[in-house]
């Protein structure tokens, strides 16, 4: 083989490399395309290049990528099957046009800036992804006799096969990103309908002036302070304030100041510098910094360390801070609520948590009432559980007892709604028909202290308690008649009506 030979085709390896490596390393296909162009305009004598893409939604070509072309002709359009380059996608096969002046195929519709050169050489190449055609890549060479046609072609055809790689990777890409936004915005929109405070279970005088407040306060920047026992929901009023805001497409995140230790709490809220302690490898974003434009809530803040306290304050008053480590401030917009179950008054007494902070995180309190002052909710929350739990678990049940209700509604639950939750969860597991009894219920409601009820009892006690509850359960279901009981507990109406004497179970109750 000719020396000359080698060389060209060494040359050609190279230039392909490069084609593979700026298609890899490129930030957008036009860009990685651009750079393609460059690189065989580069080694030969190229008098225009383009790469035409096939429009899927219009069914028509267009040029994504050029050198030496005026804008009329970049903003070209050509119909499938229209033309050289046309035809060249129609049939997936290369074309060669020696002289494109003696060809009437050749439009030159992309009115090329060296007009002056007629005589020239045009190649054009199609590009194929799973063998659908997606577009073309076309070279326009000065005419010389005896130019080696095929082997450009051959050339062109490995690169246009880079080329439909790396369309078909941006495809998937984008796809995925597609995907990937849809889901986001279908998410965001669960978060903001699950957590919409007209949602909350609860119809009590204390909940309606949490959502009176919740109310007045969302649309506002407004630092909040949720104030409550462990197991009320002050996260769910947290949740509430943030997708019922301006901010509601933003970020909402949570940070649990008692579940991290003093030691790391301050990096975690304000991110470090790279070196700023063994092991910081690398620049790293605190919670301030990923709640940009959204919302952050600090749970537990009561349990704060004095010094995080401080650089805490400074970003509620400054809106900036400094990662661990740095030196520069990091300005930051973000909408702070805080929660905790603490007794901040006496915290502030005792010179454990600063009373400027506290003025500052309690522009707009709301005082989340616990479970035993809002009892008219317990049934309406039990039922909410009942219904979430019967269908994460499969399973039949369908209401409560009477009975069981009685003993939720006299038991102090102190630990609040999270209590409450957890016991019905338990019951949904344990129960062996459609229907909760007491004796489903967690022993911890079921002992004197909590619900009244008597610690322990004969067996002749225990039958008829569990008689008691069936009977007025199939009463509740036949809204008092005893006929229909009767029927359902495959008895007789005498032997009902003499049951419910016994036990002196009021039938009119269960007729509304």
């Amino acid at each position: 083989m000719p020396k000359e030979r080698l060389s060209q085709d060494a040359a050609r390896l190279k230039t392909l490399a490069e084609v593979n490596e700026a298609l890899a390393g490129a930030s957008s296909l036009r860009a990685a395309l651009q750079r393609v162009l460059q690189l065989l305009d580069r080694r030969d004598s190229v008098v225009c290049s383009s790469i035409t893409l096939l429009n899927p939604d219009t069914n028509l070509l267009h040029v994504e990528a050029s050198e030496g072309l005026t804008p009329d002709g970049q903003s070209a359009r050509y119909k499938i099957g229209e033309g050289v380059t046309g035809r060249v996608v129609e049939s997936s096969k290369p074309v060669i046009v020696p002289r494109a002046s003696k060809e009437p195929m050749f439009l030159n519709r992309a009115r090329r800036k060296n007009l002056e050169r007629k005589d020239i050489s045009f190649i054009c190449v199609p590009i194929r992804t799973l063998k659908d055609p997606v577009g073309a890549i076309s070279i326009d060479l000065p005419f010389e006799t005896g130019r080696d046609y095929q082997g450009y072609v051959r050339f062109l055809a490995v690169a246009a096969s880079m080329i439909a790689q790396a369309i078909r990777v941006n495809h998937l890409v984008d796809a995925e990103r597609k995907r990937l936004a849809d889901e986001n915005v279908h998410l965001r929109g669960e978060l903001q309908q699950r957590y919409d405070f007209a949602n909350i279970v609860g119809t009590s005088r204390p909940m309606r002036e949490v959502y009176a407040q919740v109310s007045q306060v969302a649309g506002a920047n407004t630092t909040v302070l949720v104030r409550g026992e462990s197991g009320t929901g002050k996260e769910l009023i947290a949740h509430a304030i943030h997708y019922n805001s301006k901010r509601a497409k933003k970020p909402f995140v949570k940070v649990s100041c008692a579940a991290l230790p003093d030691s790391l709490i301050e990096s975690e809220l304000f991110g470090y510098e790279k070196g700023a302690f063994t092991g910081a490898q690398s620049r790293k974003k605190g919670r301030f910094e990923l709640a940009e434009g959204g919302t952050l809530f600090l749970d537990e803040i009561g349990d704060l360390n004095p010094s995080t306290q401080i650089k805490l304050l400074r970003v509620l008053q400054e809106r900036e801070f400094e990662r661990l480590g740095g030196t520069q401030p990091v300005k930051v917009d973000v909408r702070l609520i805080a929660a905790t179950n603490a007794d901040v008054e006496g915290a502030m007494a005792a010179g454990t948590f600063r009373e400027d902070l506290h003025y500052r995180l309690n522009v707009f309190a709301i005082f989340v009432p616990p479970l035993r002052e809002r009892k008219t909710d317990v049934l309406l929350l039990a039922d909410h559980f009942l219904e979430r739990y019967a269908i994460d678990h499969g399973n039949s049940v369908k209401r409560i007892s009477t009975p069981a209700i009685d003993m939720l509604m006299s038991y102090h639950w102190p630990g609040n709604v999270r209590e409450l939750e957890n016991a019905i969860e338990r019951a949904v597991l344990v129960c062996d028909g459609s229907v909760i009894h007491s004796h489903d219920l967690p022993p911890s409601l079921q002992t004197g202290e909590a619900s009244g009820t008597v610690m322990s009892q004969s067996l002749g006690d225990a039958v008829e308690a569990y008689e008691k509850d069936l009977i007025a359960d199939a009463l509740k279901s036949t809204r008092g008649n005893r006929v229909r009981a009767a029927t359902l507990l495959q008895s007789t109406e005498r032997i009902i009506s003499y049951k419910v004497k016994k036990y002196g179970i009021d039938c009119s109750r269960y007729r509304d």
